[in-house]
């Protein structure tokens, strides 16, 4: 597991760790459904499974390399070093696109669910009551999941420590949308837009040699809501990991298939033609997040007239069934390789 890796590899391992980071921020998309179409889904969650006790061990007796190496490190470095800098740059980028050209950016996210769909399906073999079973139920929980009303933000650390061990779901369980279940718990502008942006402000005043920032009480609060949301985030990705791995090795087919239903059924999520529903409070007025923001709290989805713009959105739907069939053509390139 722990081989060489040409250049390029190492190259492109960052590049879909940025595809992660960025799907793993747009609510209704999912950062495992990158990692399962480009082939590094099971080496991903095998790898996290590694972070046990006997590489904890191997840490506290300062066997470092040995860590590493038993941790499938460079795989794991690569990777989260592409989510962290997506974070900060592609992630904005994104929403950005998402605010300028919102159908089309959504019809690229629900082209690729397609093509997820199609990828996942195609070489499915073992259809019979129970994995049929499993699909149905699966689909069922990701159409429920999409029409929920989001609670209220909420800022106590045990709930944010919370929300980080049930974000990572999205990392760790393709069509599952973590961004969008913080949505669903009311935290998402706190902790994937308000705390980021502390983090972002307080490095950049760190590296102008200005340390006012630790008299700022609202920014000490966000950083500790940022740590405490972190150390959620890597103990649920360790949790989740090492009970996908146990599904995954004894109920492989079962668990495709429930796979398979998630993200069938996050099509309701990242459905184009929908029309953003904000919260109000008693008088109408829409109410407003610490960044000045209208928050959302669901959509209203409907069909659209055939016209130039639904066209064109048809066509990027089209583009993100493309991307889903490069990313499996490369991914079954690179096994070959490896063989």
């Amino acid at each position: 597991m722990q081989s060489s890796r040409p250049l390029k590899d190492r190259i492109f391992l960052v590049i879909k760790g940025l595809a992660m980071g960025a799907a793993n921020k747009v609510p209704g998309v999912s950062g495992g459904v990158v990692a399962f179409v480009a082939g590094f889904y099971e080496e991903f969650i095998y790898s996290l499974q590694r972070v046990n006790k006997t590489a904890f061990k191997l840490l506290f007796n300062g066997r470092i390399k040995s860590f590493y190496r038993y941790t499938n490190g460079k795989f794991l470095s690569l990777l989260f070093l592409g989510m962290i800098v997506s974070y900060f740059s592609v992630s904005k980028l994104l929403d950005y696109l998402i605010i300028q050209y919102e159908l089309y950016v959504w019809s690229t996210f629900f082209g690729m669910i397609l093509g997820s769909i199609y990828y996942l399906s195609k070489d499915f073999k073992e259809w019979n009551k129970t994995t049929l079973t499993a699909l149905i139920l699966g689909t069922i929980a990701g159409i429920s999941v999409s029409f929920l009303d989001p609670a209220t933000e909420n800022d106590n650390l045990f709930f944010v420590f919370f929300c980080g061990i049930i974000s990572v779901s999205g990392m760790t369980l393709p069509g599952f949308s973590g961004s969008f279940i913080l949505i669903l718990l009311g935290n998402y502008v706190l902790l994937l837009v308000d705390s980021v942006n502390a983090l972002n402000d307080t490095i950049i005043d760190m590296l102008k040699g200005d340390f006012e920032f630790i008299h700022n009480t609202y920014r000490i609060r966000m950083l500790k809501v940022l740590g405490v949301f972190t150390l959620g985030s890597v103990t649920g990705l360790v949790t989740f990991s090492h009970i996908l791995s146990y599904i995954l090795k004894n109920y492989k087919f079962i668990t495709l298939a429930t796979i398979m239903g998630f993200i069938i059924g996050s099509l309701g999520v990242v459905w184009p033609w929908k029309e953003t529903i904000y919260k109000t409070n008693s008088e109408g007025l829409h109410i407003l997040d610490s960044t000045g923001k209208q928050i959302v709290a669901n959509y209203q989805r409907y069909l659209p007239e055939m016209n130039a713009q639904t066209y064109i959105a048809i066509a990027y739907i089209a583009l993100g069934i493309l991307i889903v069939l490069g990313l499996e053509w490369y991914g079954k390139r690179t096994r070959q390789i490896k063989v």
